[in-house]
C-alpha cells in the first residue's frame, strides 16, 4: 500500500502545480488584454493627434506662403489696383500716388486679420482635440 500512497502524494503535488500554473497562466491573460486595450486606446489618440499636426502644418505652411506673398506684393509696391514696379504712375512716377498706399495697407490689414481668424480658429480645435483626447484617456497620455 506504501506504493500507491506514494503515487497519490506525486498526484497531489502535480494537482497543486497545475492550479498554480493556470491561475499564473488567467492572470497573464488577464494582463494582456488590459494592455490590449490601453494600446488601443493610445493609437486612436496618437492617430487624433497626428491628424491634428498634419492640419497645423497644413495650415501654418498656407499662413507662411500668404505671409510671404504679401510681403514680396508689399516690397515690389504692388495690390490687386496698383501697377507693377515696371510701369510709370502718372505723371510719370515710379512710385505709387499716395491716393494708392491707403489701398495697399488696407489689402495688408484685411489679409493679416484672416490669417490671424484662421490661426486662432486652428488653435482653438487643437485645444478641443488634445481636451477629449485626455478625457478619452482618463487624463493620462500613457
Amino acid at each position: 500500500m506504501a506504493g500507491i500512497e506514494e503515487l497519490c502524494q506525486k498526484r497531489e503535488e502535480l494537482c497543486r502545480q497545475i492550479q498554480q500554473e493556470e491561475e499564473e497562466k488567467q492572470r497573464l491573460q488577464n494582463e494582456v488584454r488590459q494592455l490590449t486595450e490601453k494600446l488601443a486606446r493610445v493609437n486612436e489618440n496618437l492617430a487624433r493627434k497626428i491628424a491634428s499636426r498634419n492640419e497645423f502644418d497644413r495650415t501654418i505652411a498656407e499662413t507662411e506662403a500668404a505671409y510671404l506673398k504679401a510681403g514680396e506684393e508689399q516690397a515690389l509696391g504692388r495690390t490687386q489696383d496698383v501697377p507693377g514696379p515696371q510701369e510709370l504712375y502718372p505723371g510719370g512716377s515710379a512710385c505709387p500716388p499716395a491716393s494708392a498706399r491707403p489701398l495697399q495697407h488696407l489689402w495688408i490689414l484685411e489679409s493679416s486679420q484672416t490669417l490671424l481668424s484662421i490661426l486662432k480658429r486652428e488653435a482653438g480645435n487643437l485645444t478641443k482635440a488634445t481636451a477629449s483626447d485626455q478625457k478619452s484617456s482618463g487624463g493620462k497620455d500613457s
